[in-house]
């Protein structure tokens, strides 16, 4: 059997794929973030994410968003190669990409039932997170690795090779 290549799907295809699934009372849990240097922290988060419900729907940040937010220097891999990357992991169902800053326009198309974000952002607004309760949904915090970042990878990197 031939899979398909992964790939991100457009947020119109995720929204079409998840009403009928929906209608079968399977849940939707949407986490995003930048996903830069896959690491071993990602796919920690992203198991922990898949548990909670049926589904996992990820946006991740596309390049002129990561630019914004994190610098010129970055992202290190393009989107479309970190899509490829989540989207072979068995516990993610679709990747969306999303230009903005933030993915509330991402969550407002999807309407999961529970957003998930990494334990780091327990206390803070989570984005979206009015949208998902209003609907009866939750938010949910991740637990994460410790020490591990594609931040401090990329620093390793950079002092090796000084």
């Amino acid at each position: 059997m031939t899979l398909p290549p992964p790939r991100a799907h457009s947020v119109e295809e995720v929204k079409l794929a998840l009403e009928p699934l929906r209608s079968r009372g399977k849940t939707v849990v949407m986490t995003n973030g930048v996903f830069d240097l896959p690491h071993p922290g990602h796919v920690h988060s992203l198991r922990a994410a898949a548990e909670l419900g049926d589904i996992l729907v990820v946006a991740i940040n596309s390049d002129e968003s990561v630019q914004r937010l994190k610098g010129s220097t970055r992202p290190i891999i393009p989107a479309v190669e970190r899509a490829k990357i989540l989207s072979s992991f068995e516990m993610v169902d679709y990747v969306v990409f999303f230009d903005e800053d933030t993915p509330l326009e991402v969550v407002k198309a999807i309407q999961p039932d529970i957003i998930a974000k990494g334990a780091d952002y327990r206390g803070r607004e989570v984005v979206g997170s009015d949208v998902v309760e209003s609907r009866g949904g939750r938010v949910e915090y991740l637990p994460m690795e410790e020490g591990i970042s594609s931040t401090t990878i990329i620093d390793r990197i950079v002092r090796a090779h000084k």
